[in-house]
C-alpha cells in the first residue's frame, strides 16, 4: 500500500493528514508542493505548476502514483485533481476540508460539520482530526511527565496561539488574556503553559514571567514537547480561539475547555464552538475554572473509517485483491 500526504507545508494541514494516515495504520510519503506565480493565484481551480508535471525530474507528484493520497490546503487541490487523471483513476484520492471546487474535487472529502459542503462522498464531524488518541492520553497519564506531575492541583493546562487570519491577535487581547490568566493563577492552580509560532512576543513574555511568579510550567521549546502530556493531566484547559486544531484536540480529553476570543473572529470559527457548546465541551474563559464534564470528542476513528471504506470500494471496482489497511492496535 503506497500513500501520499500532499500538502503545500502548513503545519496544521500537514498534521491533519498524519492522523489520518496514522489512524489507517500506514506510513505515507509526505509530497510538499509550492506552485510558483501566477500558478498559486490560480488555485483551487487552475492547473499544477507546470514545472511539476509527473513526467519531470524532481516533481512532487513524480511517479510511481499512489493507491492512496490524502491532501489538505487550496494549494494541493490541483495536485489532488492531477494525481487522480495521471493515475487514470487508480490514486483514492482524500481531501480534508472544504476544497472550494466542490465534491468532484476528490474521491472522498472531510469537512467540519460547520461548512455546508455535503454530498454522498462527503463526511463531517464536530472535531478535525488529530493525533490525540486515546492510547495516548492514557499513555501520558500512566507515566506522568516529572515536570507536570509536581504542580499544583488543579492543573491547567494553557494553549496559546497568536496571530492568524481572523484573528490579529492585538496588544490589548495579549493583556486582557494575561490578565485573566492572573486571576486564575491567584487561586492556587498549577499553570502548564505551551505557546506556537504565532505567538505574540508580549504574550510569550507575559507567560514566562506569570508561570515564574506562581511556580508553574512553560514550555520553552528545550527538551521533549510535553504537549500531549499537558493534555492528558489537565483538570481543565484554557485555549485561545484563533486555533481550530488545538481546541478541537483539547476537545479529546473530556477535560472542561475554556475558550478565549481575542478580537476579530470569522462565522465558521463562531459556528464550531458553538457546536463545541452544545456537546457541553466548552465555555467562555473569564478568569476561573468552571467544573463541567462531557463525552471526550476523537473524531480521527470515524474519518479514518470512512476512508478505509471508500478505499475498500475502490480497491474492489478496481479488481485489486486486498482490500484496505486493517486499524492498528495501538495507533
Amino acid at each position: 500500500m503506497r500513500a501520499w500526504i500532499v500538502t503545500d507545508g502548513k503545519a496544521g494541514d500537514e498534521l491533519q493528514c498524519l492522523a489520518v494516515a496514522e489512524a489507517l495504520g500506514i506510513t505515507p510519503e509526505i509530497r510538499r508542493i509550492g506552485p510558483r506565480a501566477p500558478f498559486w493565484w490560480l488555485t483551487p481551480y487552475g492547473p499544477i505548476d507546470i514545472r511539476d508535471r509527473p513526467s519531470r525530474r524532481g516533481s512532487p507528484i513524480a511517479p510511481p502514483f499512489p493507491d492512496l493520497l490524502i491532501g489538505s490546503g487550496r494549494r494541493a487541490v490541483p495536485y489532488v485533481r492531477k494525481v487522480k487523471r495521471a493515475s487514470r483513476g487508480r490514486t483514492f484520492t482524500v481531501f480534508l476540508k472544504d476544497p472550494v471546487t466542490g465534491p468532484r474535487t476528490a474521491d472522498l472529502i472531510w469537512v467540519p460539520e460547520h461548512d455546508k459542503l455535503r454530498g454522498p462522498n462527503i463526511v463531517t464531524t464536530i472535531t478535525p482530526p488529530h493525533r490525540v488518541s486515546p492510547e495516548r492520553l492514557a499513555a501520558a497519564r500512566a507515566e506522568p511527565d516529572p515536570r507536570l506531575a509536581s504542580l499544583a492541583r488543579p492543573r491547567v493546562a494553557v494553549l496559546a496561539g497568536g496571530a492568524s487570519k481572523h484573528y490579529p491577535f492585538h496588544a490589548e487581547d495579549a493583556a486582557r488574556f494575561l490578565a485573566g490568566l492572573t486571576r486564575l493563577a491567584a487561586t492556587g492552580v498549577g499553570l502548564m503553559a505551551t505557546t506556537s509560532r504565532r505567538t505574540p512576543e508580549a504574550l510569550r513574555d507575559g507567560l514566562a514571567s506569570l508561570v515564574a511568579r506562581h511556580g508553574g510550567f512553560l514550555w520553552d521549546g528545550k527538551g521533549q514537547n510535553p504537549y500531549i502530556a499537558l493534555l492528558a493531566l489537565a483538570d481543565a484547559i484554557v485555549v485561545t480561539a484563533d486555533s481550530y486544531n488545538m481546541v478541537g484536540e483539547a476537545a479529546a480529553t473530556g477535560a472542561p475547555i475554556l475558550v478565549f476570543e481575542p478580537s476579530g473572529g470569522h462565522p465558521k470559527l463562531r459556528a464550531f464552538l458553538e457546536d463545541l457548546e452544545r456537546h457541553g465541551a466548552v465555555k467562555r474563559f473569564e478568569g476561573r475554572l468552571e467544573a463541567f464534564r462531557y463525552e471526550p470528542l476523537d473524531s480521527t476513528p470515524t474519518i479514518a473509517e470512512a476512508v478505509r471504506e471508500g478505499l475498500a470500494r475502490h480497491r474492489r471496482g478496481l479488481g485489486l485483491a486486498g482490500s484496505a489497511p486493517q486499524a492498528p492496535e495501538i495507533p
